[in-house]
Protein backbone atom coordinates (compact mmCIF):
# COMPACT_ATOMS: atom_id res chain seq x y z
CA UNK A 1 0.00 0.00 0.00
CA UNK A 2 1.28 3.50 -0.80
CA UNK A 3 2.29 5.91 1.94
CA UNK A 4 -0.40 8.08 3.55
CA UNK A 5 -1.22 11.52 2.19
CA UNK A 6 -0.02 14.26 4.56
CA UNK A 7 -2.76 16.55 5.89
CA UNK A 8 -1.10 19.97 5.89
CA UNK A 9 -2.59 21.86 8.84
CA UNK A 10 -0.16 24.72 8.34
CA UNK A 11 -1.46 25.43 4.83
CA UNK A 12 -5.12 25.03 5.87
CA UNK A 13 -4.60 27.39 8.84
CA UNK A 14 -3.04 29.98 6.51
CA UNK A 15 -6.12 29.84 4.29
CA UNK A 16 -8.41 30.13 7.32
CA UNK A 17 -6.52 33.18 8.59
CA UNK A 18 -6.87 34.71 5.12
CA UNK A 19 -10.66 34.25 5.25
CA UNK A 20 -10.76 35.67 8.77
CA UNK A 21 -8.82 38.76 7.62
CA UNK A 22 -11.25 39.28 4.73
CA UNK A 23 -14.34 39.03 6.95
CA UNK A 24 -12.66 41.12 9.70
CA UNK A 25 -12.21 43.95 7.21
CA UNK A 26 -15.90 43.71 6.19
CA UNK A 27 -16.92 43.65 9.86
CA UNK A 28 -14.90 46.81 10.57
CA UNK A 29 -16.57 48.60 7.66
CA UNK A 30 -20.05 47.62 8.88
CA UNK A 31 -19.59 47.93 12.66
CA UNK A 32 -17.33 50.98 12.65
CA UNK A 33 -14.82 49.21 14.87
CA UNK A 34 -12.41 46.29 14.75
CA UNK A 35 -13.22 42.92 16.31
CA UNK A 36 -11.24 42.52 19.54
CA UNK A 37 -9.62 39.64 21.42
CA UNK A 38 -8.41 40.01 25.02
CA UNK A 39 -5.82 37.52 26.26
CA UNK A 40 -4.96 37.28 29.95
CA UNK A 41 -1.66 35.70 31.04
CA UNK A 42 -0.91 35.10 34.73
CA UNK A 43 2.70 34.33 35.64
CA UNK A 44 5.83 33.59 33.63
CA UNK A 45 5.23 30.13 32.11
CA UNK A 46 7.60 30.16 29.06
CA UNK A 47 5.35 28.05 26.78
CA UNK A 48 2.33 30.22 27.63
CA UNK A 49 4.33 33.40 26.95
CA UNK A 50 5.28 32.19 23.46
CA UNK A 51 1.69 31.11 22.78
CA UNK A 52 0.24 34.46 23.93
CA UNK A 53 2.79 36.38 21.83
CA UNK A 54 1.82 34.34 18.73
CA UNK A 55 -1.88 34.91 19.39
CA UNK A 56 -1.31 38.66 19.64
CA UNK A 57 0.72 38.81 16.41
CA UNK A 58 -1.80 36.75 14.42
CA UNK A 59 -4.79 38.70 15.80
CA UNK A 60 -3.29 42.00 14.60
CA UNK A 61 -2.21 40.44 11.26
CA UNK A 62 -5.86 39.51 10.62
CA UNK A 63 -7.01 43.10 11.17
CA UNK A 64 -8.41 42.68 14.68
CA UNK A 65 -7.49 44.35 17.96
CA UNK A 66 -5.37 42.44 20.46
CA UNK A 67 -5.64 43.39 24.13
CA UNK A 68 -2.98 41.68 26.26
CA UNK A 69 -3.15 41.66 30.06
CA UNK A 70 -0.10 40.25 31.86
CA UNK A 71 -0.44 39.67 35.58
CA UNK A 72 2.20 38.60 38.11
CA UNK A 73 2.16 34.96 39.28
CA UNK A 74 1.22 36.07 42.82
CA UNK A 75 -1.82 38.09 41.67
CA UNK A 76 -4.85 37.34 43.86
CA UNK A 77 -7.74 35.37 42.39
CA UNK A 78 -10.14 38.23 43.20
CA UNK A 79 -8.03 40.61 41.07
CA UNK A 80 -8.12 38.22 38.12
CA UNK A 81 -11.91 37.80 38.45
CA UNK A 82 -12.30 41.60 38.59
CA UNK A 83 -10.30 41.93 35.35
CA UNK A 84 -12.47 39.29 33.64
CA UNK A 85 -15.64 41.17 34.72
CA UNK A 86 -14.16 44.41 33.34
CA UNK A 87 -13.48 42.69 29.98
CA UNK A 88 -17.02 41.22 29.99
CA UNK A 89 -18.36 44.79 30.19
CA UNK A 90 -16.00 46.26 27.56
CA UNK A 91 -17.81 46.64 24.19
CA UNK A 92 -14.45 46.70 22.33
CA UNK A 93 -13.72 43.14 23.54
CA UNK A 94 -15.52 40.35 21.64
CA UNK A 95 -13.47 37.38 22.82
CA UNK A 96 -11.82 36.68 26.18
CA UNK A 97 -9.18 34.04 26.67
CA UNK A 98 -7.53 33.32 30.02
CA UNK A 99 -4.34 31.38 29.27
CA UNK A 100 -4.18 28.06 31.13
CA UNK A 101 -2.65 26.66 33.28
CA UNK A 102 -3.19 29.21 36.06
CA UNK A 103 -1.05 29.36 39.22
CA UNK A 104 -2.06 26.76 41.82
CA UNK A 105 -3.73 29.28 44.17
CA UNK A 106 -6.38 30.05 41.51
CA UNK A 107 -9.48 27.98 40.76
CA UNK A 108 -9.50 27.52 36.95
CA UNK A 109 -13.17 26.47 36.82
CA UNK A 110 -14.23 29.54 38.81
CA UNK A 111 -12.26 31.84 36.49
CA UNK A 112 -13.70 30.22 33.34
CA UNK A 113 -17.22 30.42 34.82
CA UNK A 114 -16.79 34.19 35.25
CA UNK A 115 -16.23 34.76 31.51
CA UNK A 116 -19.37 35.81 29.62
CA UNK A 117 -20.27 32.67 27.59
CA UNK A 118 -20.82 34.87 24.51
CA UNK A 119 -17.19 36.06 24.78
CA UNK A 120 -15.80 32.61 25.68
CA UNK A 121 -13.98 32.00 22.40
CA UNK A 122 -12.11 29.04 23.93
CA UNK A 123 -15.43 27.21 24.38
CA UNK A 124 -14.61 26.06 27.93
CA UNK A 125 -17.53 27.70 29.80
CA UNK A 126 -20.08 25.18 31.06
CA UNK A 127 -22.82 27.03 29.10
CA UNK A 128 -20.92 26.51 25.84
CA UNK A 129 -20.23 22.88 26.77
CA UNK A 130 -23.98 22.45 27.24
CA UNK A 131 -24.75 24.22 23.96
CA UNK A 132 -22.41 21.86 22.11
CA UNK A 133 -23.97 18.81 23.77
CA UNK A 134 -27.50 19.89 22.82
CA UNK A 135 -26.74 21.18 19.32
CA UNK A 136 -27.26 24.88 20.09
CA UNK A 137 -24.98 27.56 18.62
CA UNK A 138 -22.16 28.43 21.00
CA UNK A 139 -18.39 28.32 21.01
CA UNK A 140 -16.46 25.08 20.57
CA UNK A 141 -12.88 24.51 21.81
CA UNK A 142 -10.47 25.52 19.06
CA UNK A 143 -8.40 22.34 18.69
CA UNK A 144 -11.29 19.87 18.10
CA UNK A 145 -13.06 22.32 15.79
CA UNK A 146 -9.82 22.62 13.79
CA UNK A 147 -9.61 18.81 13.61
CA UNK A 148 -13.13 18.60 12.17
CA UNK A 149 -12.27 21.26 9.58
CA UNK A 150 -9.23 19.21 8.48
CA UNK A 151 -11.31 16.01 8.32
CA UNK A 152 -14.10 17.58 6.23
CA UNK A 153 -11.55 19.19 3.93
CA UNK A 154 -9.96 15.77 3.38
CA UNK A 155 -13.01 13.49 3.32
CA UNK A 156 -16.00 15.69 2.47
CA UNK A 157 -19.03 14.28 4.30
CA UNK A 158 -18.19 12.34 7.47
CA UNK A 159 -21.68 10.83 7.69
CA UNK A 160 -21.76 7.14 8.60
CA UNK A 161 -18.02 6.83 9.24
CA UNK A 162 -16.71 4.96 12.26
CA UNK A 163 -14.61 7.28 14.46
CA UNK A 164 -12.49 6.51 17.51
CA UNK A 165 -11.34 9.37 19.76
CA UNK A 166 -8.50 8.32 22.08
CA UNK A 167 -8.61 10.61 25.10
CA UNK A 168 -11.48 12.06 27.12
CA UNK A 169 -10.27 15.51 28.19
CA UNK A 170 -12.69 18.44 28.41
CA UNK A 171 -10.47 20.42 26.05
CA UNK A 172 -10.16 17.91 23.18
CA UNK A 173 -11.56 14.39 23.66
CA UNK A 174 -15.11 15.10 24.81
CA UNK A 175 -15.87 18.02 22.46
CA UNK A 176 -14.23 16.10 19.57
CA UNK A 177 -16.63 13.20 20.16
CA UNK A 178 -19.63 15.55 20.21
CA UNK A 179 -18.56 17.32 17.01
CA UNK A 180 -18.11 13.99 15.21
CA UNK A 181 -21.51 12.84 16.52
CA UNK A 182 -23.03 16.02 15.07
CA UNK A 183 -21.43 15.08 11.71
CA UNK A 184 -23.32 11.72 11.91
CA UNK A 185 -20.27 9.60 12.67
CA UNK A 186 -20.51 6.51 14.87
CA UNK A 187 -18.22 7.55 17.72
CA UNK A 188 -16.28 5.58 20.33
CA UNK A 189 -14.42 7.46 23.07
CA UNK A 190 -11.46 5.31 24.11
CA UNK A 191 -8.78 5.98 26.72
CA UNK A 192 -5.94 4.44 28.70
CA UNK A 193 -8.30 2.00 30.45
CA UNK A 194 -10.08 0.78 27.34
CA UNK A 195 -9.85 -3.01 27.05
CA UNK A 196 -7.89 -4.10 23.98
CA UNK A 197 -7.40 -0.54 22.74
CA UNK A 198 -5.57 -1.59 19.52
CA UNK A 199 -8.57 -3.71 18.50
CA UNK A 200 -10.99 -0.82 19.15
CA UNK A 201 -8.84 1.58 17.10
CA UNK A 202 -8.55 -0.95 14.25
CA UNK A 203 -12.28 -0.59 13.49
CA UNK A 204 -12.08 3.12 12.84
CA UNK A 205 -12.27 5.02 9.54
CA UNK A 206 -11.21 8.11 11.54
CA UNK A 207 -8.75 8.00 14.45
CA UNK A 208 -8.23 11.10 16.62
CA UNK A 209 -5.36 10.61 19.08
CA UNK A 210 -5.43 13.06 22.00
CA UNK A 211 -4.04 11.08 24.89
CA UNK A 212 -0.73 12.82 25.67
CA UNK A 213 1.50 9.74 25.37
CA UNK A 214 4.39 9.93 22.87
CA UNK A 215 3.94 7.65 19.83
CA UNK A 216 1.50 5.37 21.66
CA UNK A 217 -0.67 4.55 18.63
CA UNK A 218 1.24 2.13 16.38
CA UNK A 219 0.82 1.44 12.69
CA UNK A 220 -0.65 -2.01 13.31
CA UNK A 221 -3.47 -0.37 15.28
CA UNK A 222 -4.62 1.47 12.16
CA UNK A 223 -7.18 0.18 9.67
CA UNK A 224 -5.68 0.36 6.14
CA UNK A 225 -6.80 3.61 4.48
CA UNK A 226 -8.04 5.26 7.71
CA UNK A 227 -7.63 9.00 8.31
CA UNK A 228 -5.47 9.74 11.37
CA UNK A 229 -5.57 13.06 13.25
CA UNK A 230 -2.74 13.35 15.77
CA UNK A 231 -3.44 16.01 18.41
CA UNK A 232 -0.47 15.07 20.61
CA UNK A 233 2.49 17.40 21.12
CA UNK A 234 5.16 15.65 23.19
CA UNK A 235 8.77 16.73 23.61
CA UNK A 236 11.12 13.72 23.72
CA UNK A 237 14.92 13.26 23.55
CA UNK A 238 16.31 13.37 20.01
CA UNK A 239 19.04 11.08 18.61
CA UNK A 240 21.55 13.90 19.05
CA UNK A 241 22.64 14.12 22.68
CA UNK A 242 21.15 16.99 24.63
CA UNK A 243 18.60 17.80 21.90
CA UNK A 244 14.83 17.23 21.94
CA UNK A 245 12.21 16.83 19.24
CA UNK A 246 8.42 17.07 18.99
CA UNK A 247 6.40 13.91 18.36
CA UNK A 248 2.69 13.17 18.41
CA UNK A 249 0.61 10.50 20.12
CA UNK A 250 0.86 8.40 16.94
CA UNK A 251 3.98 6.57 15.78
CA UNK A 252 4.15 8.47 12.50
CA UNK A 253 6.76 6.21 10.83
CA UNK A 254 4.63 3.06 11.10
CA UNK A 255 1.15 4.67 10.90
CA UNK A 256 1.96 6.56 7.69
CA UNK A 257 2.61 3.21 5.97
CA UNK A 258 -0.98 2.08 6.68
CA UNK A 259 -3.22 5.15 6.92
CA UNK A 260 -4.86 6.81 3.93
CA UNK A 261 -4.08 10.28 5.32
CA UNK A 262 -2.35 11.55 8.47
CA UNK A 263 -1.47 14.82 10.19
CA UNK A 264 2.24 15.32 10.94
CA UNK A 265 3.64 16.65 14.22
CA UNK A 266 4.60 19.45 14.04
CA UNK A 267 2.66 21.11 11.20
CA UNK A 268 -0.65 19.27 11.48
CA UNK A 269 -3.24 20.13 14.14
CA UNK A 270 -1.01 22.64 16.00
CA UNK A 271 -1.31 25.61 13.59
CA UNK A 272 -5.11 25.16 13.49
CA UNK A 273 -5.67 26.08 17.14
CA UNK A 274 -4.83 29.80 16.91
CA UNK A 275 -6.44 30.11 13.44
CA UNK A 276 -9.73 28.72 14.85
CA UNK A 277 -9.43 31.03 17.88
CA UNK A 278 -9.30 34.00 15.47
CA UNK A 279 -12.30 32.59 13.60
CA UNK A 280 -14.24 32.20 16.88
CA UNK A 281 -13.39 35.81 17.85
CA UNK A 282 -14.74 37.08 14.54
CA UNK A 283 -17.93 35.03 14.97
CA UNK A 284 -18.30 36.49 18.49
CA UNK A 285 -17.86 40.02 17.11
CA UNK A 286 -20.66 39.53 14.58
CA UNK A 287 -22.99 38.04 17.19
CA UNK A 288 -22.20 40.80 19.73
CA UNK A 289 -22.80 43.50 17.11
CA UNK A 290 -25.97 41.84 15.77
CA UNK A 291 -24.46 41.51 12.28
CA UNK A 292 -25.43 38.39 10.34
CA UNK A 293 -22.52 36.18 9.25
CA UNK A 294 -22.55 32.93 7.29
CA UNK A 295 -20.41 31.05 9.85
CA UNK A 296 -19.85 28.16 7.44
CA UNK A 297 -18.06 30.56 5.06
CA UNK A 298 -15.05 30.80 7.41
Amino acid sequence: MSEAAIIDGKAFAEGLRGRVAEFASQFEARAGRKAGLAVVLVGEDPASQVYVRNKGKQTVACGMNSFEHKLAADTGEADLLALVEKLNADPAVDGILVQLPLPSHMNEQKVIATINPDKDVDGFHVVNVGRLATGLPGFVPCTPLGCVMLLKDRLGSLSGLDAVVIGRSNIVGKPMAQLLTAESCTVTVAHSRTKDLPEVVRRADIVVAAVGRPEMVKGDWIKPGATVIDVGINRVPAAEEGKTKLVGDVDFASASQVAGAITPVPGGVGPMTIAVLLRNTLVAAHRNAGIVLDENAI
